[in-house]
């Protein structure tokens, strides 16, 4: 049976370069993809933005009066009802799309979907799932948190687990994956007081293929397809490998020999220089997807400009295509049926 054609709600005035950037890589995902955006916020702002653009017959404007600043919290999101994000959440929860992306306030974009669509059942806390590229052509690894959760319990992180897995399996098509608790040595009795607790309680869990710690340098070596940590540790190994990225890219061109030795090496390596871009960039992913809220939300960087924003969307067509809500709300009585609670690990340790 064919699939029906994904509609994508794009939070147009988010993020630094909105809504010029926003609105083109909406227009090339509109034409490539094979799917309805829905391009939210201001119509004026929105409408210019289009007239540098060939018109696309799979764009429309939903109006939005303003947008959540970066210095704004939840007090304004619940203020600002008319906001460009709380308009986005609100078509998928009216079911008039079926996801939204935005590289606005990713605080905004979190307090917006918890509030609007609200959590999957089961599931405490929302997470953010980063896909990073690891030193195994073609094979990425999954890392949530990346930073909806400063503080988290054993048993958030053993949700993190589950839904990494689903994703990592039906999306990333990793037929068993290998899952990983970030800590600061491979031995079980290594870490803090949450690393120790969550360990016990991934390795009792059956419905999750849980293989161990994973250290810091393991995180990109493709040993691994999901890694759990909270989100002050993955927000810092998300940013500190978005630097490295382009760290790599800007020496690759500074060490290019000049004249017209490197305009030839510089042509035979083109095609491999594009392969890296694509493996190292973080534009190359579009964002992360918010896991554990029962609605399709991609958290682009706010820098995004529009080749970003096209992956954004594509990322969120396929979360579409593969159905990762309705899997995670399908498997989530996994974690209830686990004989092995969070509270008897902490009950044992007293």
């Amino acid at each position: 049976m064919a699939l029906t054609r994904a509609r994508i709600a794009v939070d147009a005035m988010g993020g630094d370069h909105a809504p010029g950037e926003i609105v083109a890589g909406a227009i090339r995902a509109s034409e490539e993809l094979d799917v309805k955006v829905l391009l939210v916020g201001d119509r004026q702002q929105i409408e210019n933005s289009l007239q540098h653009h060939a018109q696309s017959p799979n764009l429309e404007i939903v109006e939005a009066d303003g947008a959540i600043a970066m210095d704004e919290g939840i007090p304004e999101l619940r203020r600002k009802p008319k906001a460009s994000i709380n308009v986005a959440m609100n078509l998928v929860k009216e079911n008039l799309a079926d996801a939204v992306v935005s590289a606005g306030h990713s605080g905004a974009a979190m307090g917006a979907a918890t509030l609007r669509l609200g959590r999957i059942k089961g599931i405490d806390r929302p997470a953010i799932g980063a896909v990073f590229p690891t030193m195994l052509a073609g094979k990425s690894v999954i890392i949530l948190d990346v930073g909806a959760n400063v503080d988290c319990r054993p048993k958030y992180l053993e949700q993190f687990a589950l839904m990494g897995t689903i994703y990592s399996q039906y999306v990333l098509g990793v037929e068993q994956p290998k899952v990983g608790l970030l800590n600061i040595g491979e031995e079980s009795s290594k870490g803090d007081d949450l690393a120790l607790q969550t360990y016990q309680l991934l390795e009792a869990n059956p419905t999750i293929p849980f293989i161990g710690n994973a250290e810091g340098r393991d995180v990109l070596s493709g040993q691994f397809d999901v890694i759990v940590c909270d989100g002050f540790v993955g927000n810092v190994l998300l940013k500190f490998a978005e630097a490295v990225g382009e760290i790599l890219l800007q020496i690759m061109r500074e060490e290019l020999p000049q004249g017209w030795r490197g305009k030839i090496g510089g042509t035979l390596l083109k095609p491999n220089l594009k392969k890296l871009k694509q493996r190292i960039d973080h534009a190359e992913h579009g964002g992360a997807l918010l896991f554990g809220v029962a609605g399709i939300c991609i958290i682009s960087h706010g820098s995004s400009q529009a080749p970003s924003i096209f992956n954004a969307i594509r990322l969120a067509k396929e979360a579409i295509n593969h159905h990762v809500i309705e899997r995670i709300q399908a498997d989530r009585n996994k974690l209830e049926e686990s004989s092995f609670t969070e509270s008897a690990i902490i009950n044992s340790e007293q």
